[in-house]
Parts: C-alpha cells; structure tokens; sequence
C-alpha cells in the first residue's frame, strides 16, 4: 500500500517494513520476545544506525514505517524515558562500550529516567546544584533532583551533575548513567493533581556512579544535555499528542504477558489519520453537545486546524533533531504549539462537558479522559522548559530580538547566589 505523493522509496520503505511485520508477527508473541525481535530487525527504532539497532532512515520514513505497523496491527516498540531521551543521546555521545552495554536493555523495554530538574533549578537548568566529585575511579554524587518521572522503577537514570564549580555555570556540567537501585538514592513519590504519582523526589547521598559511566567529556554535560533536552521537547511536542501509538507508558509492564495486549486500535481511517485528541472531541460533541450548533462547530474546526498545524511544526522539529541533535527554534515552536493545543482542547472539553464536567470519578465523563486532558495541559506547558522559556528561544533565535542581559556569564558558580545556594549572604 503506498500513499499518495509518496515517492518509490518511500514506498519501498513502507512495503518492506508492512511485509517484516507481517511474516514475524505472533500475538500469542511473550512481550519480551516480540520487542527483541522488532529492535535486532531495525524495524523498532529506525532512525537509529544501522549498526545500533536501526535502519538509518529519515523522519519521513520513519513515519512510513510507523505506519506500516500500525495497518498490520502489532504492538509498538518500548517507548518512554529510555527510548526517547536516553536512547538517541547515547547514539550520540556514548562510546562504543557505552552503547553496547545500555542499548540493548533500552531497545527491550528496560525503565529509566531523567535527574536533571531541582527545587533550585527549573527554567535556569544550568544552576543545579547536585555535586559530584571523583574518588579513585568512581563519581560521588549529593543533592536532589525534583519531577522525577518513574525513577520509583526505573534502573538506571540520566544525570547531570556540577563537577566544577570554580567556572561558568554552563562549563561545569557533567552528564553520567546512575544505577539507581544503590543505597545513596532515595525515592518519595509526589501526588499530582490527576490523583497519580508518576513524578517523584529523589535525594541522592554519597551515591555512586563509576567512572565508566561518564557521557561524554568532562565539563561537557550542558551540551550533552541539549541533545536529551532537544528528544524531550519532541516527546512532548504537538504532533505526539494523542497519538494511539505511543508505546509503553511509565509503568511497569508484564515482559511475559503476550504481546497482544499492547496492540491498540491504530488503523488509519479513510483520508487520513485523525490524532486520539480528535477522536475525544467528536465523541464528548456527540454525548453532551449539539453537533449543529454553530459556535460547537467552529471550535471543533479550530481544534482540528491547531492539530494540523501541530503535526507541521513537529515534523520540522524532529527533522532538526536529526540534523544536528540541539534545540532550537523548531523544537521549542512545536512544544509551544502542544502546550496551546492542550489548553484550547482543555477549555473545549469542559464547555462542551458542561455541568458534567464537575463530575469525578466513575461518573466523569468518559471515564476521566477529559479530566486527564485538562489537568495534563498544565505538565505540558511547564515540563521540558516553559513556554516562557521557549518564546525567549524563538524570540532570540529566530525574530532576532536582543538577548535577555545575563551578568553571571562569566563568573563562576561557586560566586552566584542561584537557587537554594547562598541564601545566607
């Protein structure tokens, strides 16, 4: 089945990964076997290497490809802290040790998670205070990271931490891979307005990370950290959400338990894919609204026109990504373009709801899915760096605005009154 406009090749790509997933599918499949099947195939993370579980396509291919799975009805690949963050920025800065050690848990469903945020450092990353110092051949680590996402399972996590605190905030970064199973680290779960707890606390006391584990060069961990940040804003940019083929979410999942179970309802309809967010907003329009009410309408036809636009800036944003694995002005168009999506989708929903809205539980409509999409439009406006943030990315980089003054340039970390640091001078 090819798509029209498509060129041959991309229709061979399509072809060829429909055909893959066709002959090696097995529903009755144990999970752990079916992901260890789609990752040494390629066919699980394509736009890796060849060499590093992948098949070295584009973008574009690769959304052929997720296509291809999707009309061939198996389970997605693992996807989540792992896949999306650590996974690209070990392809991109890990040394061949490196990649042979962690991809493979990565490609087969392993958890892991990031410590980057603190109390005392959100919005300006770069003034965390988390210490690690070298003792013989291993870092020891101290302080406390915040936001946390799954690190209450997670095996390993992703870290930066200060190792010089004599220069420039920026300059005395280092990023590491933490076993976070140690006694130096400890996990408190944080209650979130959705009644869940994915997010958490983590204190980190004397804990150890082998030198082995360093990722890339000493000092060099803020521009590591850019290429995790750049997959983050990705991850959370519009063209993902509602998206019914996102993989595993950040819980535990039975590797045992056959495949099957992971296999979502994805087939694309007739003219084109509609995102799992319009899907939510036709069916609370048909329960609770009036479908030929004028003013219901125009706000569906916004919706959906905001949804087009954020599947446009989200193919520019991950092509960025793979043109030069940092940030810029089209990773930070297309998480603002998700943070707007969510909350035009969120003040919908509850108008549409009405006075069902106020409703909880087991009576909330559809079961909480328009309350998860409310309360959720929050974390996306916030998590991986404000929309404040990313308008002074666009406004900078982009409409050439003048930069916001920045007197600690230059001086070193150790002189600055950032955070929780320094609050006694």
């Amino acid at each position: 089945m090819s798509h029209p406009g498509e060129s041959d090749a991309s229709a061979d790509v399509y072809a060829e990964a429909k055909a893959w997933f066709e002959s090696n599918w097995d529903p009755q499949l144990p999970l752990r076997e079916w992901w260890r099947r789609l990752a040494e195939s390629g066919w699980g993370f394509p736009t890796w290497p060849e060499d590093l579980y992948g098949r070295g396509l584009s973008g574009d291919a690769a959304r052929l490809v997720a296509d291809a799975r999707r009309d061939a009805g198996v389970a997605p690949p693992p996807a989540g802290i792992a896949q999306n963050l650590a996974g690209p920025t070990i392809v991109a800065h890990g040394t061949p040790e490196q990649q042979a050690r962690f991809l493979p848990g990565i490609v087969t469903g392993e958890i892991w998670c990031q410590l980057f945020s603190e109390p005392g450092a959100g919005s300006d990353l770069a003034g965390l205070q988390t210490r690690s110092e070298l003792d013989g051949d291993e870092w020891i680590v101290n302080g406390q990271k915040v936001w946390t996402s799954g690190a209450h399972i997670a095996r390993y996590g992703i870290l930066i931490a200060r190792t010089d605190p004599t220069v420039p905030k920026h300059a005395g970064l280092t990023y590491f891979v933490i076993e976070m199973d140690q006694p130096g680290i400890e996990v408190r779960p944080i209650r979130e307005m959705t009644g869940r707890s994915i997010f958490n606390e983590v204190f980190l006391t004397d804990a150890r990370v082998p030198a082995e584990n360093q990722l890339g060069g000493l000092g060099e961990g803020w521009s590591v950290a850019l290429t995790t940040l750049a997959n983050e804003r990705t991850m959370l940019g519009a063209g993902s959400f509602g998206s019914s083929g996102s993989g595993a979410a950040i819980r535990e999942i039975d590797l045992d338990a056959p495949a099957a179970r992971l296999v979502r309802n994805e087939a694309r309809p007739a003219g084109g894919a509609r995102s799992g967010a319009a899907e939510l907003l036709h069916a609370v329009l048909a329960r609770y609204g009036d479908a030929t009410d004028p003013i219901a309408r125009q706000e569906v036809a916004r919706i959906h026109s905001l949804i087009e636009i954020a599947r446009y800036t989200d193919l520019r944003a991950k092509a960025a990504i793979e043109r030069g694995g940092r940030p810029g002005p089209e990773v930070s168009v297309g998480k603002l373009a998700a943070s707007h999506l969510l909350q035009t989708m969120r003040e919908a929903l509850f108008r549409l709801c009405g006075p069902h809205a106020t409703l909880w539980g087991d009576d909330a409509p559809f079961g909480g899915r328009a309350h998860e999409v409310g309360l959720s439009s929050y974390l996306i406006s916030i998590g991986g760096g404000t929309d404040q943030i990313q308008r002074n990315i666009i406004g900078e980089r982009v409409l050439g605005l003048p930069r916001e003054p920045r007197a600690d340039k230059d001086v070193a970390f150790s002189e600055l009154k950032v955070g929780t640091q320094g609050a006694d001078r």
